[in-house]
């Protein structure tokens, strides 16, 4: 089903008024939802890391080959790898 170009056209207007005006007015600050209202909290430290590590370029290659064979990103097997080596270096020491 094609979706109009009328209805495209009416959205783009819409899109243009909103920016237009201060919408500012729209909300109500005194409704506003917090976190603590909802039972949640925010992790006091991020769940991930960011590291930089430097790979030969041949071996990079081929987990991105890799990663494509198996439809995941190279950064994700990456992450899939490690943890398989950490789990299996911790059974071999247990």
């Amino acid at each position: 089903m094609k979706k109009s170009k009328r209805g495209k056209a009416r959205s783009s207007k819409e899109i243009r008024d909103y920016d237009a005006q201060d919408t500012s007015t729209f909300v109500n600050s005194s409704k506003l939802v917090k976190f603590e209202d909802l039972g949640l909290k925010l992790p006091d430290t991020p769940p991930t890391q960011v590291v930089s590590i430097r790979l030969p370029s041949e071996l990079l290659n081929e987990l991105r080959a890799i990663g494509s064979q198996r439809d995941i990103p190279y950064q994700a097997l990456i992450k899939l790898f490690l943890a398989d080596s950490v789990a299996e270096s911790k059974k071999k020491s247990a």
